[in-house]
C-alpha cells in the first residue's frame, strides 16, 4: 500500500485520483480521527495485546474499547486473534507506524518552531 502522502500527490510524481480513491482515503483518515483509537494504536506499537490490557492502558470501558478495536479491525488496521476466552489485537498494517511518525514529527516540528518564537 502506498503512503497517504504519495496518494495525495505529495510524492515526486503526482497521482490522478478518482472520486472512489479519494473516498477511501477520507475513510481511512476518519477512522484515525478518534483520540481513543489513536490511544489504542499507541498501546499496540510494542506488540500484540489482549483486550483487557488495552482497556486498562486506555482507561476506557470494555464496551467502548471493544467498539473502537472493531472499527480499527474492520478498516484493516488491526488484526484480531482469539485464544480461548481472550481476544488479542495487533497492528496488521505496518504503514500505520510510518503515518504516525510522519504526523507526530510534523506536529513536533511545528510546536518547536512556535515555542522558539517565545524563547527570544
Amino acid at each position: 500500500m502506498s503512503s497517504p502522502c504519495s496518494l495525495l500527490g505529495m510524492s515526486k510524481k503526482p497521482r490522478v485520483l478518482t472520486d472512489e480513491a479519494l473516498a477511501l482515503i477520507a475513510r481511512r483518515f476518519a477512522v484515525l480521527s478518534e483520540p481513543m483509537r489513536l490511544r489504542l494504536l499507541h498501546s499496540l506499537f510494542a506488540g500484540e495485546r489482549h483486550v483487557n490490557a488495552l482497556v486498562e492502558a486506555s482507561g476506557g470501558t470494555q464496551a467502548n474499547v471493544s467498539r473502537h478495536l472493531q472499527t480499527l479491525a474492520n478498516a484493516g488496521i488491526l488484526a484480531r486473534r482469539k485464544e480461548g476466552l481472550q481476544v488479542f489485537y495487533a497492528i496488521a498494517d505496518p504503514s500505520i507506524f510510518e503515518l504516525c511518525e510522519l504526523v507526530c514529527g510534523s506536529l513536533e516540528k511545528q510546536h518547536t518552531q512556535r515555542a522558539g518564537v517565545f524563547a527570544r
